[in-house]
């Protein structure tokens, strides 16, 4: 990753590493998103937009399929169905250990940016409740 990186490039770099950690150091997507939100938002001022439009025009092309987060749903879980249990200082790192042994839960899933308000998030919140007690039974 660049030393320099453009405002775009660093508000995605925050956005996954708090949201999605497994995609934080995808220097790649980080550039492509960040260089093509900017061509979004120069573009919606050139065309005469005001500046929130621009910014409402770079966010979409930054966030588009980020928005939902496997891994908030994870630490989320973890905070509200396992709080007692688990360290809090830990959730995190936990959450970061066992999503890749939720994939194949995810997967069952047609995951879009909104997926929390969906029927379908209540029963893949109790799926992963699940699979998330059986890993923490078995040492994960």
């Amino acid at each position: 990753m660049p030393q320099e990186l453009s405002y775009f490039r660093l508000s995605l770099l925050s956005f996954l590493r708090d949201s999605h950690p497994n995609l934080a150091t995808d220097a790649n997507l980080i550039t492509a998103r960040g260089d093509a939100a900017a061509e979004a938002y120069s573009a919606a001022i050139k065309n005469g937009q005001s500046h929130d439009h621009a910014a409402e025009a770079a966010s979409e092309v930054l966030y588009s399929g980020l928005l939902f987060s496997p891994y908030r749903t994870v630490v989320q879980i973890l905070r509200e169905e396992f709080g007692k249990e688990a360290n809090p200082a830990l959730i995190e790192e936990t959450a970061v250990e066992v999503l890749p042994e939720l994939k194949d839960v995810f997967a069952k899933y047609e995951l879009c940016d909104d997926f929390d308000t969906t029927e379908e998030y209540d029963q893949l919140y109790t799926e992963l409740t699940g699979a998330i007690q059986i890993l923490l039974e078995d040492g994960i």
